[in-house]
């Protein structure tokens, strides 16, 4: 038997670490190998201090007939131990791609034997009949984009690349704010499109440009969102620079602070 060890000393953190669970109203279903392995309007979702929001789906609306049970364990000093199963479809398998707790700690009893699901070795998600890519939507997160007039320059490796009166500002629950720009106030020859994209389950696929200001090139340092999701139409065509890439970005004159994030280099 496999068993990985999350335990750790208890420390400040710990005493500020939160789960909460609720049955969520949406019906939700998971894709692989071409079959509907999980399908379910009673799933329950779970939210975690610094992690995703986790479904977890009933035992009786799951192909248990398509769970292979494995070794493998680890071990969650929140939510107690995990057991694993591999998902397995005609020829196609995805290794300990499910797990459950069925025998979680008190404050995780509501997902007892409910199974969850590794999001990126499934096939497709779908949120009643929308796809929906990366995670599950935290129903407690805000996206909101407001046109404003504020005067937002973007200067890269000293040269101004995008300067407007017509910004688009994105607030985003616990994202820094970010500044869509039109494409006809940026400077359409500094950029080159990239091959790289994204997905975010609150806004939808992004494409990407670097940034070629004389010798110099600054990949991947922005991008847009060509066709978003219906919940997100406002910001769509609409450039937006990474500072944390090499952007610097001025509001009303004034630069705007460079976030500390996931995407930080």
């Amino acid at each position: 038997m496999s068993i990985m060890e999350h335990w750790r000393p208890p420390s400040r953190e710990d005493s500020e670490h939160w789960i909460h669970i609720v049955e969520s109203p949406r019906h939700v279903r998971v894709i692989f190998g071409g079959e509907t392995i999980a399908n379910s309007k009673h799933v329950m979702l779970l939210r975690e201090a610094k992690c995703l929001p986790v479904y977890y789906f009933p035992k009786e609306d799951v192909r248990m007939d398509l769970m292979v049970a494995t070794e493998t364990r680890t071990l969650c000093p929140y939510k107690g131990e995990a057991s694993y199963w591999t998902v397995k479809t005609g020829d196609k398998a995805a290794e300990d791609a499910a797990w459950s707790y069925l025998e979680p700690s008190p404050e995780s009893a509501r997902i007892r034997s409910y199974m969850a699901f590794e999001w990126s070795k499934m096939n497709a998600w779908y949120e009643e009949d929308e796809e929906v890519f990366v995670h599950p939507r935290d129903p407690y997160k805000r996206v909101d984009v407001l046109q404003s007039s504020r005067h937002v320059r973007v200067v890269v490796g000293g040269e101004t690349i995008a300067d407007t009166r017509r910004p688009r500002l994105l607030f985003e629950t616990n994202h820094p704010n970010r500044y869509y720009i039109p494409r006809e106030d940026v400077r359409p020859e500094l950029l080159q499109p990239s091959a790289t994209s994204s997905r975010c389950p609150y806004k939808g696929v992004a494409s990407y440009w670097l940034v070629r200001v004389g010798d110099k090139v600054f990949e991947d340092l922005a991008w847009s969102y060509l066709e978003p999701i219906p919940e997100c139409p406002k910001i769509k065509g609409l450039l937006c620079f990474f500072q944390e890439r090499g952007a610097a970005i001025y509001v009303d004159g004034e630069q705007v602070p460079i976030p500390k994030t996931r995407w930080s280099r």
